[in-house]
């Protein structure tokens, strides 16, 4: 299974096509005034109440020049689609099997929208065990124990770039969870400038895929180092922000007391989440524009990926 591409049958696969009409999928090649999308999560910045964002209360600048926006979609009823892999590092330490329950229950709670997959990071591949399925019992069967040796992973940014390039493009949302102390353990020179963090970052913009991630540790001394979790979870915290993710249990040490509050945290989020178009700045060739959204409305934060890739037609 892990060296195939995964398929949805076709006829739930036009359902989500039809169902999420116009929302993310690989950003296609723009001729100028295309339009281009991203996935933005509104967060409040005090309690758990979400107001209502409308579109005439959303910005988008790329520096000082505000871009015109097309659409701001609720990712809900018609538009709620999602394909949401839970992406477990095969190092991680035995610990993990206290979690086990609660990344179960995390599954099998999702809507009948969110297809859920399950894969495993070994050897700088993503092992995939259930293609996204709406039979989220089925997805919960197959969350194991991890391996627990420190072998076990090369890069978990390879391990994420794999499961992205073999991922099949749809106009659903898509989302990584990831559980990994995220150590890079092939890199190994422990600095902000991890090539493989960057790909990994890279190719999930492109996609117009988010990741998020729960610190966990690893396997041996990767488990009690300092140095290595405050390198990992920088790494973590990094590819989340890159991508308008998040990052849970960041900045702490040793094994959580449950993932409990961090998958509610992860569920509010994806319950909160829009799809932004706008017409980025016309440029003469294909590269990545820095963008800023923002809302003025008051004790909100919008979240997304501080940048897309514009693919300029030639």
């Amino acid at each position: 299974m892990n060296n195939r591409r995964f398929s949805i049958p076709a006829v739930l696969g036009m359902a989500l096509l039809v169902g999420a009409s116009g929302l993310l999928a690989a950003q296609a090649p723009q001729g100028p005034g295309t339009p281009v999308q991203l996935v933005v999560s509104v967060e409040p910045k005090h309690g758990n109440e979400v107001p209502a964002i409308r579109r005439d209360d959303v910005l988008v600048y790329e520096g000082h020049d505000r871009d015109q926006i097309v659409d701001w979609i609720p990712a809900r009823g018609d538009h709620a689609a999602l394909q949401l892999f839970i992406l477990i590092d095969d190092s991680s330490s035995s610990s993990l099997g206290s979690q086990i329950g609660d990344i179960k229950q995390f599954i099998t709670a999702q809507p009948a929208t969110t297809l859920v997959g399950v894969a495993y990071m070994q050897d700088g591949t993503a092992r995939i065990l259930q293609d996204p399925t709406n039979d989220h019992d089925k997805a919960a069967k197959v969350v194991r124990l991890p391996m627990g040796t420190a072998g076990a992973n090369a890069s978990p940014y390879f391990s994420v770039s794999d499961l992205i390039k073999r991922w099949p493009a749809t106009t659903a949302r898509r989302e990584i969870l990831m559980v990994t102390d995220g150590a890079d353990r092939y890199y190994g020179s422990w600095n902000l400038d991890d090539p493989y963090v960057q790909a990994a970052m890279d190719e999930a913009g492109k996609a117009g895929i988010q990741v998020s991630a729960i610190y966990n540790p690893g396997a041996g001394h990767f488990g009690h180092s300092r140095w290595q979790a405050y390198w990992g979870q920088n790494y973590l915290a990094e590819l989340a922000e890159g991508t308008g993710g998040e990052g849970y249990y960041i900045g702490m040490t040793g094994n959580p007391v449950s993932f409990a509050p961090y998958l509610d945290e992860f569920s509010r989020r994806l319950q909160n989440q829009y799809i932004l178009s706008f017409i980025p700045k016309p440029q003469k060739k294909s590269g990545w524009q820095k963008v800023r959204v923002s809302s003025e409305v008051q004790g909100v934060d919008l979240i997304s990926a501080g940048r897309v890739y514009v693919t300029v037609q030639k």
